[in-house]
């Protein structure tokens, strides 16, 4: 369990590092048409809060037991959360929504998990 937090840990640093520079290179040539540097400091705050909701919400679905070996993409934009994936079954999918939920910053889960035929 330290290992996969650790590991989270490492990926969300990478994420907000690479999600850093891509920014500030991708908004460089747009900011001289709308003469902002705010916008790139304010989208760039707000990709690291996504990163960090976006990980506490995995590190919740790999603590649960029964979802902890299945293989859920998480995305955040904002407060709203979407679970894309294949599960085994409809009760699953509702423990990961669950979960998801009781993850402090999330507003809304969007839950596109699939159930696979025959689950």
């Amino acid at each position: 369990m330290k290992a996969l937090v650790f590991a989270l840990s490492a990926a969300l640093a990478l994420a907000l590092a690479a999600c850093s520079s891509n920014q500030s290179s991708g908004k460089s040539s747009g900011s001289s048409s709308s003469g902002g540097t705010g916008s790139t400091s304010d989208q760039i705050k707000q990709d690291a809060k996504d990163a960090t909701l976006t990980t506490k919400v995995k590190t919740a679905l790999a603590a649960d037991v029964g979802l902890s070996t299945l293989k859920i993409d998480v995305d955040s934009a904002g407060s709203t959360v979407t679970l894309k994936g294949t599960v085994d079954s409809a009760d699953k999918k509702q423990r990961a929504e669950e979960v998801a939920r009781k993850v402090d910053g999330v507003a809304t889960v969007r839950n596109q998990l699939q159930v696979k035929a025959g689950g």
